[in-house]
């Protein structure tokens, strides 16, 4: 496989993920992803923004985090994140 098709189906993979913790499973929270998997969608979108500094591309965390969510975070956040529950809190405290 040469460079260029495995750089675009990293992408593609990317974008699958994205539109499956964005749309399909919104339900889930960060702090259970964090619990579960040690990243969540704060972490994509940093990355995100660390991958876009590192070429030369100013972005800011808000900014990353705007492009990664689709919509500002705070927005994000009023829509779909919950309080964590007393269990996900301690399981995140043992674990970070």
């Amino acid at each position: 496989m040469d460079d260029q098709t495995r750089i675009e189906l990293e992408a593609a993979a990317f974008r699958r993920l994205q539109q499956h913790l964005m749309q399909d499973r919104h339900d889930v929270q960060n702090i259970d992803l964090m619990n579960m998997a040690g990243f969540c969608r704060n972490c994509l979108s940093r990355w995100y923004q660390e991958a876009a500094n590192a070429r030369g591309i100013p972005m800011s965390k808000d900014e990353g985090r705007e492009a990664f969510y689709g919509m500002p975070y705070a927005e994000w956040q009023a829509n779909h994140q919950t309080e964590a529950t007393p269990d996900a809190k301690a399981a995140f405290k043992d674990s970070h």
